[in-house]
């Protein structure tokens, strides 16, 4: 596939699958497609800026949206509202976005007979039992609790009604939590990490009890090239490292990596509908696809994460101030 059409391009995903590529298979030409909202920063490709095409525009502009996928062989479709809390303040927002651009982007791949990879999200299925070892997998049922996930799960289900009514020639793949570079600060892990650089104690919603399987974004993005590249149209492929955490234990890992004690930190009322626990089933894309993640050891890669953000206060400084507003005037 000679060239990418990347929707959501300078989101934190999908940047680091935009750099991903250009590492692994400098030959393709890369098209990102990005509104430029907050959560997209056209800096996360400022260093490779040369070396793709960045087409400011909104996925659901049927137009656009046409005439860049009938320029592309396949389309990755990163594109969506992502955050819960904002979600629960915003939800048409995403409706709009998670919901009217996938059949924006459905329409489009319908029309030019293009190959659709759809990047999900584990929240679909709703919360696991916080005990008995129970994982989601490719099979379960869609249970979300949020709009944010509620609209995700509109959009999967869209892909597969394109897939089984029209023929469209798409994959879609669900995966716990990522962690990385160029993470927007409102997000769990960079708001704790910036918040201590700043000098600012840390903040977790209610006990912290709640557990999240955490994979490294290069992997997620290992793992989305694989099923571009060799996943059987139609199917559902979950990805997760196997590296379940929850929020309390993590905050004080992270902690203890910045020189901090690990109780160094504030609680906030917990937010509604906050799921207990998730975890995915990765079996199907290692025997099938032969993924491994390459960070296997959270550890080494929330140090490395952490001392990103130490070395690039000029990429997340300018966010932080507005983050911490909105999250002041929500009482968290």
């Amino acid at each position: 596939m000679d060239h990418l059409l990347v929707t959501g391009g300078a989101g934190f995903i999908g940047a680091n699958f935009v750099r991903r590529v250009l590492a692994t298979r400098p030959g393709t030409r890369i098209t990102v497609l990005d509104a430029l909202t907050y959560a997209g920063n056209r800096a996360s490709l400022g260093d490779v800026a040369h070396r793709i095409r960045f087409v400011v525009g909104d996925v659901v502009d049927r137009e656009l949206v046409d005439r860049l996928v009938g320029e592309a062989d396949a389309v990755v479709h990163f594109a969506a509202e992502s955050h819960v809390d904002n979600s629960l303040h915003d939800p048409g927002t995403f409706l709009r976005t998670n919901v009217e651009g996938t059949f924006s982007v459905l329409e489009a791949v319908r029309r030019h007979d293009r190959r659709l990879h759809h990047v999900s999200t584990d929240e679909v299925f709703g919360s696991l039992p916080g005990e008995g070892g129970q994982r989601f997998t490719e099979l379960s049922r869609f249970d979300p609790s949020s709009p944010y996930s509620a609209t995700k799960a509109a959009s999967d289900l869209l892909v597969g009604a394109w897939v089984r009514s029209y023929g469209v020639r798409a994959t879609i793949s669900h995966c716990a939590n990522n962690y990385g570079p160029y993470q927007n600060v409102e997000k769990f892990l960079p708001r704790q990490i910036t918040n201590v650089l700043r000098g600012r104690r840390p903040r977790l919603y209610g006990a912290g009890a709640n557990v999240r399987e955490w994979t490294h974004v290069d992997d997620h993005n290992d793992a989305v090239l694989l099923i571009l590249a060799g996943g059987v149209v139609g199917e559902t492929y979950l990805v997760g490292s196997g590296a379940e955490w929850s929020n309390r234990d993590l905050l004080a890992l992270t902690l203890r990596i910045l020189g901090r004690p690990a109780d160094d930190f504030d609680t906030v009322p917990d937010r509604p509908g906050h799921d207990l626990r998730y975890a995915c089933d990765s079996r199907k894309i290692r025997r099938e696809l032969g993924w491994r993640p390459r960070h296997p050891d959270l550890h080494a890669g929330l140090a490395a994460t952490v001392d990103w953000y130490r070395r690039n206060e000029w990429w997340w400084g300018p966010q932080k101030a507005a983050t911490e507003r909105r999250y002041a005037a929500a009482g968290r």
